[in-house]
């Protein structure tokens, strides 16, 4: 038996070691060798329509899995896929992202090949990469096979402890490289270094302290409780304390929303409103900050940094009104894991009664039955479709309208929702609803998961990336697809230009694209279509249990008012007016 294997055989495994079970991507001249290794790794090929596609798609399988990959060519690939490189990096999610390059002697002497910017000068073969270096955290050329698993290991270390892209080129002439065989029987270590024990104690010795002596106390959770891997301590927190609870908008999904203390999305406009009460917390745990204009309302609901202990990334910071903020570099799970072991029930017993906080649940449940004609309205159809989700769902709402519509969601135990906080690139959802998709499906054959992958989308953003819906038929997933029509850009339309042209957008015949995209006809994969104008059609739909539990791609459109939009939205449009005037 041979002591060396191949270099691309080496990626691949190490790839299929830290949980990959699929590769997204689009074959290239500078890739295609590298791409045959890849099904005997034991790795799913998905051959994507673009390179942003797949990049969105690479990004949806790895905020699931705990890891993605996308493998395009050199220049053209992954330039086209630079911007989902990029919201993968803002938003956090682990994307391993391998370039095919042209082989070694060519780059050196500058060739001037297709693809490059044929300066003929041997800086064109960096270029990209250094484009590419300022939205990963790490990029490896490999160039050496005696340094090159050495890269490789560190990069995807990089890639699973930061949650961020990584960049990896690949040479044409490097795939066959031989690296050592016994390179891989060094099982690879993403766990993260450990904390200072006395540091850790310290900080959560204050923590407790503060807990104790605090007599309106409130815990707010962002992304970064899911992102920063302590979710489960956020929750076990938020259950042993009994604190008002809420979220941010791109931190809804990671409490569990049938908590008694659960308070639904923390804003300042619609059903969510309580900044006062806030601003005279004595303690806020705020936990995973993103700290953006649409995540905290134009920057409104930012705790003062007195009274607040945040728990980010890589620090624990614990504010005073007396005194400097006190500080430690820590993992922020590892300290919270002391203080849920140091809590004394004593401590909680002043917290027993709270003022009348927002009970998203109530308002869901106190809500009239809708008549079978009443027009579906985007004031009660998000709460109310609320009641569609199971546990273990994964939902999918794209930026716009069903972004900020999905703030009024009522969620089950065990859902996962999916949303753009910061990048906001419209688009982002239907591609990336194919890699969940494909994850959900990987995790339920490692017995793991099961649940449905639900995707609420815009007819705007549908036709950004409409492409994958044949990835989606392609590849036999099962997905439930909520096409939002409401005639063009509503939220655009919202800010400026209600009845300007380049708000318009071209009318399709959506219910016609899975026939267009390759849908069957043989019975090897359902796909079911529909249209809903008003509730009882739409009732009639969801309430069929093929629907709600079948297998293939169920879609149906949804048909609204081009100027209807959240409550929430219209509201925070109109204070964002009123502030910039």
């Amino acid at each position: 038996m041979s002591q060396h294997i191949d270099l691309a055989e080496f990626l691949f495994r190490r790839l299929y070691e830290v949980g990959l079970r699929a590769v997204h991507g689009v074959p290239g001249d500078f890739n295609l060798t590298a791409l045959d290794y890849i099904k005997p790794a034991g790795l799913d090929w998905v051959g994507n329509c673009n390179e942003l596609n797949a990049g969105y798609a690479a990004d949806g399988y790895g905020r699931i899995k705990g890891i993605g990959a996308l493998i395009t060519t050199y220049g053209v690939g992954e330039l086209s896929a630079i911007n989902a490189i990029a919201g993968a990096y803002v938003e956090r999610s682990p994307l391993v992202h391998i370039v095919g390059t042209p082989a070694r002697a060519l780059q050196q002497r500058g060739a001037k090949l297709h693809h490059s910017l044929c300066n003929g000068s041997p800086d064109d073969y960096s270029v990209f990469a250094e484009m590419c270096a300022k939205i990963t955290v790490a990029q490896e050329n490999l160039m050496d096979a005696s340094a090159a698993t050495y890269q490789i290991d560190q990069a995807l270390i990089t890639c699973i402890q930061r949650k961020r892209p990584v960049y990896i080129q690949l040479p044409a002439d490097m795939v066959e490289a031989k690296v050592p065989l016994s390179a891989l029987s060094r099982p690879l270590d993403t766990s993260p270094s450990p904390n200072d024990a006395d540091a850790e104690k310290a900080a959560a010795d204050l923590i407790i302290w503060r807990i104790s002596q605090a007599k309106q106390p409130f815990i707010l959770v962002d992304a970064g409780a899911s992102r920063y891997g302590m979710a489960a301590e956020t929750n076990a927190l938020v259950q042993a304390t009994g604190f008002p609870t809420a979220t941010t908008p791109f931190g809804k999904g990671i409490v569990d929303e049938t908590l008694p203390n659960f308070h639904g999305v923390y804003g300042t406009v619609g059903d969510h409103v309580y900044v006062p009460w806030v601003e005279k917390c004595d303690l806020v745990l705020y936990i995973g900050p993103f700290q953006n204009n649409v995540n905290t309302y134009y920057f409104k609901t930012i705790p003062e940094p007195s009274k607040t202990v945040t728990l980010d990334e890589d620090s624990v910071v614990i504010g005073s009104l007396n005194n400097e903020a006190q500080k430690w570099l820590l993992h922020p799970a590892g300290v919270l894991r002391q203080v849920l072991a140091q809590l004394d029930p004593s401590m909680l017993t002043q917290y027993a009664e709270y003022p009348d906080l927002p009970n998203l649940r109530a308002h869901l449940d106190n809500l009239a039955a809708p008549q079978p004609s009443d027009l579906l309205t985007q004031d009660t159809f998000w709460r109310r479709i609320s009641k569609f989700f199971e546990p273990g769902d994964i939902i999918m709402t794209e930026t716009g309208t069903p972004s900020t519509g999905g703030r009024d969601f009522v969620l089950p135990q065990q859902t996962t929702l999916v949303n753009s906080g910061v990048w906001l690139s419209i688009g982002y959802m239907l591609g990336s609803s194919q890699g969940v998709a494909l994850a959900q499906r990987d995790l339920a054959a490692e017995g793991s998961r099961t649940g449905r992958t639900i995707l609420f989308e815009g007819d705007g953003s549908f036709q950004m990336t409409a492409q994958e819906l044949s990835t989606i038929i392609h590849k036999r997933l099962d997905m439930i697809i909520f096409l939002i029509n409401n005639d063009g850009y509503t939220i655009e339309r919202l800010v400026h230009g209600k009845d300007e042209v380049y708000n318009d957008i071209a009318p399709w015949r959506y219910l016609e694209a899975p026939h267009c995209f390759g849908a069957p006809t043989d019975g090897s994969y359902k796909t079911t279509t529909a249209r809903a104008s008003n509730w009882g059609e739409l009732m009639q739909i969801i309430s069929n249990d093929d629907f709600k539990y079948g297998s293939g791609l169920r879609m149906v459109e949804i048909m609204m008012d081009r100027m209807d939009a959240p409550v929430i939205l219209k509201r925070l449009l109109e204070s964002y007016s009123a502030s910039a005037s």
